[in-house]
C-alpha cells in the first residue's frame, strides 16, 4: 500500500484518479479547494487554494500533518472563458498560479516523494515559455496563459526530475475528457483520462518507471522542445521558485 495525494480530486479525474488508486488498496488523500467542494469525500481529506500562496502553504503543512505522501498526483488546475488578464490575491495571473506555481510550492514544502505525476495538457504544443513575461502582463488570452502554463507545469516538472534523479516524475495529457472543466461533448470518460496518470504513479511496468518524460496513452511523447531545454527549465526553476518565495528540499 501506498501513500498517495491527490490535489483536485474532488471531481472530475482527480476524484476518478483518487478512486481507482484507493480500489487498488492505496492510502489517498483527497484534496479540494473549500469545505463546500470538499463535501461528501471520504477517508483523508485536505483543503487549500491553490490560486493562494498562504492557502497552499496551509494545504502542505496540513498534508504533513496527515503524514508525508510517497506519490503525488498534481492534478488540480484550471482553465478560464474570461476576456480580461485575471489576478489572483497574491497579484498573479490565476492560470499559471493555480497550473503551475503552486504546484511547485506544494513540492517545495512536501518532503521529495518518490513518484510525482504532473497533469499537463496537449495544448503545450501551442505553448511557448516566455521566461521575460511568464504570467503574460502584455497580450493575454486565456487560450495562450493556459497552453503556457501546462507548458511550464512540465518544463518544471522536468527539472525537478533533473534536480532529484532518485525520484520518478513525469508529466501525463490525459486525453480530451469529458468532465465540467473541459465540456461533457469530450469523447474520453474520466476513468479513460485517469488510466494514464494511475499507472505512472504506481506502475511497476519497466516503461512506467522512468522520469523526465511527457506520457499520453501510457507512451512517452513529445509536444514541445522547449519543455526540455536545460537552460530554460533552470531558469525558470529559479523565477518560479523567487515568485513563490520558496526553496527546494533535499532528496
Amino acid at each position: 500500500m501506498t501513500r498517495i495525494l491527490v490535489t483536485g480530486s474532488n471531481d472530475g479525474i482527480g476524484a476518478e484518479i483518487a478512486a481507482e488508486l484507493a480500489r487498488q488498496g492505496h492510502d489517498v488523500i483527497r484534496h479540494a479547494r473549500n469545505a463546500e467542494r470538499a463535501s461528501g469525500l471520504s477517508g483523508e481529506v485536505v483543503l487549500g487554494d491553490l490560486a493562494s500562496l498562504e492557502s497552499t502553504r496551509e494545504m502542505a503543512a496540513a498534508v504533513r500533518a496527515l503524514g508525508a505522501p510517497e506519490v503525488v498526483v498534481h492534478n488540480a488546475g484550471t482553465g478560464t472563458d474570461e476576456t480580461t488578464r485575471p489576478v489572483t490575491g497574491d497579484g498573479l495571473e490565476r492560470l499559471f498560479q493555480i497550473n503551475a506555481l503552486a504546484p511547485l510550492l506544494l513540492t517545495a514544502l512536501l518532503p521529495v516523494p518518490r513518484r510525482s505525476v504532473f497533469v499537463s495538457s496537449d495544448s503545450i504544443v501551442r505553448g511557448n515559455i516566455r521566461l521575460d513575461d511568464l504570467q503574460h502582463a502584455k497580450g493575454w488570452t486565456g487560450d495562450a496563459a493556459y497552453a503556457d502554463s501546462k507548458l511550464v507545469m512540465a518544463a518544471l516538472a522536468f527539472a525537478l526530475a533533473r534536480k532529484w534523479p532518485g525520484s520518478l516524475i513525469n508529466a501525463v495529457h490525459p486525453g480530451w475528457v469529458s468532465t465540467k472543466m473541459s465540456g461533457y461533448a469530450a469523447p474520453l470518460t474520466v476513468a479513460e483520462g485517469a488510466d494514464t496518470p494511475v499507472w505512472l504513479a504506481v506502475s511497476e511496468d519497466p516503461e512506467a518507471v522512468v522520469s523526465g518524460r511527457f506520457f499520453q496513452k501510457r507512451a512517452v511523447v513529445n509536444l514541445n522542445e522547449q519543455a526540455y531545454a536545460t537552460d530554460v527549465q533552470d531558469k525558470l526553476l529559479a523565477q518560479c521558485l523567487e515568485l513563490a518565495g520558496a526553496s527546494l528540499p533535499d532528496a
